[in-house]
């Protein structure tokens, strides 16, 4: 078995773990929704699964650094059928260049997921964050943008078009 299936199918175990409380539904008329969802347990813990989960997303990264256009293209996919794996499974962020850049390759392999609006609210928050922390983000900006998709999925530009801009905005962010 290759090293792109093995990834795939432990990402597939993984996404099925955490599939039932991604999709579980939430009480919108319970006043206290919103702070039952921040105080209650994250997912990877909820399932216990955490461990395991942010080895798969290490490996995820590292092919998708060191693979070719046609390896990140086919992680690219791999996240996109995996949505429950993807929408929780995120590495801590270590306010450092490579805590940043780990965090911008995150959002390059998930290559705006289902909303790019999301994909840019999270990436403005977290250029502010690296900012703020010393970390000069342009050249990781640009960096990663190589690695990034030019696919305009959702008509708001591509993964790496909107990379680009960020850089091209620095010290400003997206907005």
């Amino acid at each position: 078995m290759g090293e792109l299936a093995e990834l795939e199918e432990r990402v597939a175990v993984i996404d099925a773990y955490i599939e039932p409380i991604a999709t579980r539904p939430v009480d919108l008329t319970d006043p206290d929704w919103t702070r039952k969802m921040r105080e209650g347990p994250r997912p990877l813990d909820e399932a216990g699964i955490r461990p395991e989960a942010e080895a798969a997303l290490r490996d995820v990264l590292s092919l998708y650094e060191e693979g070719d256009e046609g390896d990140r293209a086919a992680l690219r996919a791999l996240l996109r059928r995996y949505h429950s794996f993807t929408w929780a499974t995120t590495l801590p962020f270590e306010p450092t260049p490579q805590g940043f850049r780990q965090r911008l390759m995150e959002i390059s392999v998930e290559d705006q997921g289902r909303d790019t609006r999301d994909m840019m609210v999270d990436l403005n928050g977290l250029c502010e964050e690296a900012r703020a922390a010393g970390v000069d983000i342009r050249p990781l900006l640009l960096e990663v943008a190589e690695l990034s998709s030019e696919v305009d999925k959702y008509g708001m530009g591509s993964t790496r078009d909107i990379l680009l801009r960020a850089a091209g905005r620095e010290p400003g962010g997206l907005w």
